[in-house]
């Protein structure tokens, strides 16, 4: 380790982090595909509010139709391949750039940038803003997957802000 000097640690550290959100992002489009019946049943409940404690003043949210939550869900899984690509594609170009000049290399981070703002916003605004504030996801025993998503959140949203730092030499 003597031989890595802490602005190539820095880099390696991004590069690595971005891996790793590309790693999960691929694991949950495999999941949301492969196991696409169990997603969309989430989905369902969710939309249609039907796990969650009954609520006249705010009912009249729940959509139903299954047509818009086979919609709905595609929409959302369309957005986790975007964020995957754009987070693999732009680990690839922080990778391929590890050793050019701190101009080059902050802006390789182009599109693992956009990649952490489309993650933001599938388990933030979707999942915990849309989710849980509008179809009182955090109401249903079964089907709530609020602390999932803030967990989530919780490691994207200081990468992003780690990304986006031009610290790096």
């Amino acid at each position: 380790m003597n031989y890595l000097t802490t602005d190539q640690l820095i880099r390696y550290s991004k590069i690595t982090l971005m891996a790793f959100l590309s790693f999960f992002g691929l694991l949950v489009l495999y999941s949301n595909i492969i196991d696409y019946s169990t997603n969309y049943e989430y989905i369902g409940h969710i939309l249609s509010m039907d796990t969650t404690r009954e609520n006249l003043n705010i009912s009249y949210r729940a959509i139903t139709s299954p047509i818009l939550h086979h919609r709905i869900y595609w929409f959302i899984i369309t957005l986790e391949v975007m964020y995957t690509a754009y987070c693999l594609l732009g680990t690839y170009q922080l990778f391929k750039h590890r050793h050019a000049s701190i101009d080059v290399f902050h802006e390789a981070k182009k599109l693992s940038i956009i990649g952490l703002l489309i993650a933001i916003f599938v388990y933030y605004v979707c999942m915990q803003v849309i989710g849980v504030e509008w179809f009182d996801m955090d109401e249903s025993q079964v089907w709530n997957a609020k602390d999932w998503a803030r967990h989530i959140v919780d490691f994207i949203l200081p990468l992003l802000i780690y990304m986006t730092l031009k610290v790096e030499h």
